[in-house]
């Protein structure tokens, strides 16, 4: 069997079936941060400046793996919900950093347990090992697209 017939069928399909993975995952966690007024694009952001606050938008875009003129519009929500402020650099008026409010710096401590909640649901029956697997088979997937696609690859790996 050739691989085009392997991956006719979407159930042996790795990119339909890493779609359907990533759908689960998002709207797993959006259960759980859409009470607290944040979506899950909202939350690609944020965890990425919990972890290091005052990036610029263009390595904002980097690290989430978005287009700069998607995280432009992400950042216009953001900004919208109170949860970040975007400050020109004094130093080059053309780059605009980005920073969190105090109420976007105390919902870490809330949403971060629920990243870890739909984790371990995503990842319930498998052993350890299988994880880590799991985790370098996907960086590797990750790495090779981008590759062919000349893009980097985001340095978050949380869910």
């Amino acid at each position: 069997m050739s691989d085009i017939q392997i991956y006719a069928d979407p159930a042996r399909s790795i990119g339909y079936l890493t779609r359907i993975a990533f759908r689960a995952f998002s709207r797993a966690l959006e259960v759980r941060t859409a009470p607290h007024g944040v979506s899950s694009g909202q939350w690609r952001f944020l965890r990425v400046l919990w972890r290091e606050e005052g990036l610029t938008q263009r390595e904002l875009s980097r690290r989430v793996g978005m287009r700069e003129p998607t995280t432009v519009i992400a950042l216009k929500s953001l900004e919208r919900s109170g949860f970040v402020t975007r400050t020109k650099s004094v130093e080059d008026r053309r780059k605009v950093h980005v920073f969190l409010t105090p109420r976007a710096k105390t919902l870490e401590a809330e949403l971060l347990p629920a990243v870890a909640e739909v984790n371990r649901i995503a990842l319930e029956g498998l052993t350890p090992a299988e994880v880590d697997v799991l985790r370098k088979a996907l960086v590797q997937v990750g790495r090779n697209l981008a590759a062919d696609v000349r893009e980097d690859v985001p340095t978050d790996s949380a869910a």
